[in-house]
């Protein structure tokens, strides 16, 4: 048995040794001098298992002797001490909040009021969709390469290289977060980069002539998907927006949907630019809006997630869909701009049209001078070239409300 004595008078030694205390309890002492307790002990099977106890003198030797002793008392009922320990640190840390999905929440709270709307809700919903689900509930302490590196794995597995290496720069954010909160010790995050699948960067994949264009919107909308996902990639083929422009549109920035000149205002704070963007709306959009109008007009959102009326659609749900169609690696849903851009482009080859698709993309002109001063919005030519593309696209297809029929997944 050992004395308080005895462990105090032990000294460092150029390699560790132990001083035991009887019934698998033991000091290590280690060459910088520190006293950690340490707990073995077998599991059926003559598995052995080494229990961390805490340091001496934080832990004393009776504090020990009471570990070692509930730790004996779990065995004998057929538990295994180790596996109790990481259970009751969970429950503990859920009631704290420290767990990373609780961090990362809090973490969020923080940095979203330097950030756009629509990079707050990209950011939010990409740890929903692919971290939390696997690492949410275990405490920030607890997590490592390995298992940050699991989480990972399956968003590289479905072709989404950007997303994980995305993914892992925010986690690291978050256990720096974490770190200076006295919530971690350390950023696993940080060592998981180079195990990432690189990056390949390039153009956009995009069907880019008319009768693909059009093959392809077929066969998406055959496949088995729910309708809100369907009129959503409809509605930005035929508009040429951004995806996360779509994604996040709000029934407030629609105007005079009945009347002559219908007009979708993107807010500035949506647009890659920072400028407020008119969208002229054709006859087929204003259908995709009606169709979309008793599944979603209560909610904010015209596309709202299926987890709650207030959080979009996550920017992968269009790519998985068009995955789906037998499309991947061929069409994404940025490549409708390509579509468009490339299709038009072919039909109308003055200056001044090509000027005018431009600008319905949102592109500025090279010119800075121009992109400062040049205010003129071509509206009426605007939507004579929208509702020339939403008229070529759709022909002979059906309308948006037999989308609400469509086979679901």
């Amino acid at each position: 048995m050992l004395t308080d004595r005895q462990i105090r008078a032990a000294a460092p030694r150029e390699r560790s040794y132990k001083l035991t205390d009887g019934n698998g309890l033991h000091l290590a002492i280690q060459p910088g001098g520190s006293r950690l307790w340490r707990y073995r002990y077998e599991l059926p099977g003559g598995k052995e298992r080494v229990l961390a106890l805490g340091a001496y003198p934080e832990v004393s030797l009776a504090d020990a002797r009471i570990a070692r002793d509930e730790a004996r008392r779990l065995l004998r009922q057929g538990a295994d001490p180790s596996t109790e320990r990481r259970k009751a640190r969970l429950l503990s840390s859920q009631a704290l909040g420290n767990t990373f999905e609780a961090v990362s929440r809090a973490w969020h709270q923080q940095q979203a009021a330097g950030w756009t709307a629509t990079h707050a809700a990209d950011v939010l919903t990409s740890l929903e969709a692919d971290l939390f689900p696997c690492l949410g509930r275990i405490p920030l302490r607890d997590l490592t390469p390995p298992l940050l590196l699991a989480a990972l794995r399956p968003v590289e597995a479905r072709g989404a290289n950007d997303r994980a290496h995305r993914l892992r720069q925010r986690a690291e954010a978050i256990f720096a977060y974490g770190i200076a909160s006295g919530l971690c010790d350390a950023n696993p995050a940080a060592l998981v980069g180079p195990a990432l699948a690189p990056v390949r960067h390039g153009r956009r994949p995009a069907v880019t002539n008319l009768a693909g264009a059009r093959r392809l919107l077929q066969e998406a909308e055959a496949v088995p998907s729910h309708p809100v996902t369907r009129l959503a990639n409809r509605l930005l083929a035929i508009t040429a927006l951004r995806p996360g422009e779509v994604r996040l549109a709000e029934w407030s920035e629609f105007a005079a949907l009945h009347a002559d000149e219908p007009v979708w205002i993107v807010p500035a704070e949506r647009m890659k630019m920072k400028r407020e963007h008119p969208v002229p709306l054709p006859r087929q959009a204003i259908e995709i809006i009606e169709a979309l109008r008793p599944l979603t007009g209560r909610a904010p959102l015209l596309f709202p997630n299926m987890r709650g009326a207030h959080r979009p659609i996550s920017d992968n749900t269009l790519a998985r869909y068009l995955s789906r169609s037998g499309h991947k690696g061929a069409h994404v849903p940025h490549g409708w701009r390509s579509s468009f851009s490339t299709i038009m482009n072919e039909l109308h080859h003055n200056t001044r049209d090509r000027a005018v698709i431009d600008l319905m993309l949102a592109h500025l002109p090279e010119n800075a001078v121009e992109a400062a001063y040049n205010r003129a919005a071509y509206m009426p030519r605007r939507r004579e070239l929208a509702q020339e593309w939403a008229d070529m696209l759709l022909e002979g297809m059906a309308p948006a409300a037999a989308l609400l029929d469509g086979p679901r997944r």
